[in-house]
């Protein structure tokens, strides 16, 4: 038993937290560069950006295919953990699905240069695309059941039907700019809603 200083096991530990967020902080800073200078920026101005140097960056992401696919993993972990905080902090489950579906339309259209990147390595690209949909479709699920619950959607809307026509609505986003996939997923959303009866309010 140590008598002196942090006990090993509390050291081991803190050094452990230290690296987590080191690598938390990465893979933001890599997910904002990727945004602003696609997949092929610098890895010096990465590791600037988070304020590390190249060797702890190398250190957790040897290769440019390490990090995109981190960066890819982090930011699928993040829309999943989204779901479960908007359904307890949002007005409604509706609400909460509209917010979710954003956050997942600004995941496919800002996300969609990692993919593309990721294109090269069949393998890699297919274990990811496995994931995604492992992680979203039940989150997505969740947020329409309770939506349904609620009274205001009609039950029965498959997650994965739902994910699909949102993520073929944003396809197309960049090449043209006259095309703004929000409009038609906000016509979607309408269509989702349950219709009121007459005199009812609604407050959306």
């Amino acid at each position: 038993m140590p008598t002196a200083g942090q006990p090993k096991g509390a050291s081991a530990r803190s050094k452990r937290a230290d690296a987590v967020r080191n690598q938390r902080t990465l893979l933001d800073a890599a997910a904002e560069v990727f945004v602003s200078s696609g997949v092929d920026a610098p890895i010096r101005e990465i590791a600037a950006r988070a304020g590390v140097g190249l060797g702890t960056l190398y250190r957790h992401f040897p290769t440019r295919a390490d990090l995109v696919t981190a960066v890819y993993r982090h930011q699928i972990e993040a829309c999943a953990e989204a779901g479960p905080n908007l359904l307890a902090d949002a007005p409604s489950p509706f609400d909460a699905l509209r917010q979710w579906i954003d956050l997942f339309v600004d995941f496919l259209i800002t996300k969609h240069g990692l993919a593309d990147a990721l294109q090269s390595d069949s393998d890699r690209f297919a274990a990811l695309h496995t994931h995604f949909l492992d992680r979203l479709m039940p989150v997505c699920a969740q947020l329409l059941d309770a939506a349904a619950d609620a009274g205001d959607i009609a039950p029965g809307i498959q997650p994965y039907e739902l994910m699909r026509g949102i993520g073929n609505l944003c396809i197309g986003r960049d090449t043209d700019p006259r095309y703004d996939p929000r409009r038609l997923i906000e016509l979607l959303l309408q269509g989702l809603r349950r219709q009121h009866s007459p005199g009812a309010d609604d407050t959306h």
